[in-house]
């Protein structure tokens, strides 16, 4: 066995496996989300959302773009293959809809 496939055996062990990254997509302490932003069928309405929660953030690290960008991005990269082409594609126009809102401002 492996030291990575020991490693993940000990977090799964622990009752930290898997549901870390929901825990952190549920409670980051960066953003406040919308429940099940990441299940809306609007591009728009999803980068629209991100975009508020990312400028109403005090606690956020970076600016608001990035912020929002890295929690758009760690969900899909999160999913991996498991998440369904539509919903991908949806989910990549969302950040092309966020880029769009932030440049319409001139940030």
């Amino acid at each position: 066995m492996t030291t990575a496939e020991k490693s993940r055996k000990t977090n799964v062990a622990r009752g930290s496996g898997r549901s870390w990254s929901a825990r952190v997509t549920k409670e980051s302490n960066a953003l406040d989300l919308d429940p099940g932003i990441f299940t809306w069928d609007d591009p728009r309405a999803i980068a629209r959302s991100l975009k508020d929660s990312a400028e109403a953030s005090g606690r956020r690290k970076a600016g608001p773009l990035p912020s929002a960008m890295s929690m758009l991005n760690f969900y899909i990269n999160r999913a991996g293959t498991n998440l369904p082409a539509g919903r991908r594609r949806i989910l990549q126009q969302a950040k092309e809809e966020l880029r769009a809102l932030f440049a319409r401002e001139g940030r």
